[in-house]
């Protein structure tokens, strides 16, 4: 059952690759519920085909043996494909195995995604990239939650072509009623998804009937095997017929006269003498050249990884996108999306992330999440927050305007990731639906008065003293004491602590970690302001989280934020408790106590350190407005 042997001595390989690449490419995705076959169908995809290697082969042998499930003596092919130990002791698939498969007709590659509901972050990753779905189906089961998990977000992905291969049809004695019944139930599953082209196969992965070859069990089916339908399904070509869309990956400057802008058409094609507009800029030129590693081109399609040399000499960066002159995408900073949380962390509004669209990096936050869906029945329910695998159509507000399209018209400029700013990983992925607010329609005035004329009027560096610390730590007292002296100097100032914010601006707020981040969020937002107006600002909050303390710094900007960290101890902040809140959070009856039943993530690198159980109040002032006189505020 081998077909790759070691090729003979005569065997042309820049040949052999020649002819691979002039075959049509489809990447296809295969899930379903746990046990449903999967990664039996993939291994009989490959063995069948005559696609294994010699020493693929001579590993699954050994195995079979080993981990097998299929009986002694026999291969079990999903070892082909389950590439962990941990998947080949729990017999199930964790992580996506991606193969590569070669038939005289088309090349493939195929991504094996996980069943379990955990794994669904997985599974949707691969999705991203996918252009056909097979979804397997248990024929003893039927239609189960996983399987509309899947098929949604299959959907949601933008798959429009799909493969019901209704597996294991020997458990119901190869009949059609079971079959019929079920492709029934899911017609009317993949219409309300926009699923478009559906192909259902009935088929035995174990035994191989109708997954490469005919066996005869099912007289009854005339349709195409499995392996047939892969390779006449047609292959979108979408792309290469829309407008140009080139998002810049890299500035390539070799030397002085040389300036192109390198990155992979995600949409379009390009001449030179093409007129073309670089976004956000909105600056025109003309495609002067085309550089590949095999020389100039007279022509680049969707796909082609290519430098293009502009005939002007334009501000071009990495994240800009060049585009058809007369056929722009928009550009925006604020989206409405449909988001998939992928981390065990909540998603918090207000919260900033890194969010990845296109080759540009940005700052955004999730403004308001609009409502979660219920993946297994479209249901739409109310969210203050998104838990690991949960769907939700979001708003998203960016720092910055960028290029986009919707994600149905173009998957490369609609589709982003969220990454945490701290930790660095991705936490979610998004589709963009549409946009709440185009940029071209917010106008930036130059003010007459700014920052500068107002510091300079109150004779003061306007800035944000932050003082953050546990309940009980004395920052309320310290930064009143700090105002008093600053006032005393003649210096402009304005305090903003809980009594005049939870009880005004921010008086809809609880003390969930959501209603925390958004009530950080709009102090930081007001306090910037106050600096505008050119005055020094001190914030007394606990503000526990790492992640809103450093987007109000970056909010105010260099030289205008100061994290001032009054540290006392939980046991000292314990004991100087007026007015026995800890007490009250011991016994349970103050949910979400920030230090008792809430974390207290403490600055790792505050521009002041006050050790606040060990002096008075009056000498932690003192030092504040010293370490003021040294940063030249006052």
């Amino acid at each position: 059952m081998v077909d790759l042997h070691t090729p003979p001595a005569h065997f042309d390989m820049q040949a052999f690759v020649g002819q691979q690449n002039q075959k049509d490419l489809l990447r296809l995705l295969t899930c379903g519920s746990v046990d449903d076959g999967k990664s039996t169908l993939l291994g009989r995809l490959l063995y069948d085909s005559k696609r294994v290697m010699e020493d693929q082969l001579t590993a699954l042998v050994a195995d079979s043996s080993r981990f097998g499930t299929t009986g002694a003596g026999e291969l079990d092919l999903a070892l082909l494909v389950d590439g962990l130990a941990a998947e080949r002791e729990q017999g199930i698939t964790i992580d996506v195995a991606y193969r590569f498969l070669s038939t005289e007709r088309r090349t493939f590659i195929v991504a094996d995604a996980p069943g379990h509901e955990q794994y669904t972050r997985n599974m949707a990753t691969a999705a991203s990239t996918a252009e056909l779905a097979i979804i397997l189906v248990d024929a003893s089961k039927g239609i189960l939650t996983q399987t509309r998990r899947h098929s949604f977000i299959v959907g949601l992905m933008g798959i429009k072509s799909v493969v019901l291969a209704v597996n294991k049809m020997d458990l119901v004695g190869y009949q059609e009623a079971p079959f019929v019944a079920l492709v029934q139930a899911y017609e009317a599953l993949a219409q309300r998804l926009g699923i478009t082209s559906l192909q259902a196969i009935p088929l035995a992965a174990l035994t191989g009937e109708h997954v490469v070859q005919r066996q005869g069990h099912m007289p009854w089916y005339s349709g195409p095997t499995l392996l047939e339908y892969l390779e006449s399904v047609p292959v979108e070509q979408e792309a290469s017929q829309a407008p140009l869309r080139m998002p810049v990956q890299w500035v390539n400057r070799p030397h002085a006269d040389f300036r192109g802008f390198a990155g992979t058409l995600a949409a379009g094609e390009v001449r030179p003498g093409d007129d073309v507009v670089v976004l956000p800029s909105g600056k025109l030129s003309q495609v002067s050249r085309i550089v590949s590693m095999d020389g100039p081109l007279q022509q680049a399609v969707a796909g082609d990884a290519v430098t293009l040399v502009l005939a002007d000499a334009l501000d071009v960066s990495r994240g800009d996108v060049i585009a058809q002159a007369n056929a722009r995408p928009e550009v925006a900073d604020q989206f409405a999306a449909h988001l998939l949380w992928m981390s065990e962390a909540a998603l918090l509004p207000g919260r900033a992330y890194l969010l990845r669209i296109g080759t540009a990096q940005v700052t955004a936050q999730v403004t308001k999440i609009k409502h979660k869906i219920n993946v297994n029945t479209g249901e739409q329910m109310a969210a203050a927050h998104l838990e690991l695998n949960d769907v939700a159509v979001c708003n998203l507000a960016l720092d910055r305007a960028v290029p986009f399209e919707p994600y149905k018209v173009n998957r490369s400029l609609g589709g982003f990731i969220l990454v945490d700013r701290m930790s660095h990983a991705t936490v979610g992925c998004g589709m963009v639906d549409f946009a709440l607010r185009r940029a071209a329609n917010i106008h930036q005035h130059d003010m007459k008065v700014d920052r500068a004329a107002r510091a300079a009027a109150n004779g003061q560096r306007p800035c944000v003293l932050w003082f953050t610390g546990l309940s009980g730590s004395g920052k309320s007292t310290v930064a009143d004491l700090v105002e008093q002296k600053l006032y005393r100097m003649q210096r402009r100032t304005m305090t903003l602590d809980g009594d005049n914010v939870r009880h005004g601006l921010n008086r809809d707020l609880g003390f969930k970690d959501e209603d925390r981040v958004e009530n950080i969020r709009r102090i930081a937002e007001v306090a910037k302001l106050m600096v505008e107006a050119g005055l020094i600002v001190c914030v007394s909050f606990i503000s526990p989280f790492r992640n809103e303390r450093r987007m109000a710094r970056e909010l105010m900007g260099a030289g205008a934020f100061y994290e001032i960290f009054v540290d006392a101890s939980l046991a000292v902040c314990e004991q100087r408790d007026p007015k026995g809140l800890y007490k009250k959070a011991r016994l349970g009856e103050i949910p979400n106590f920030t230090g008792i039943s809430s974390p207290y993530e403490a600055p790792q690198t505050p521009d002041l350190h006050l050790a606040a159980g060990d002096e008075t109040p009056e000498q932690l002032a003192d030092q504040v407005v010293h370490f003021l006189q040294q940063q030249g505020v006052i």
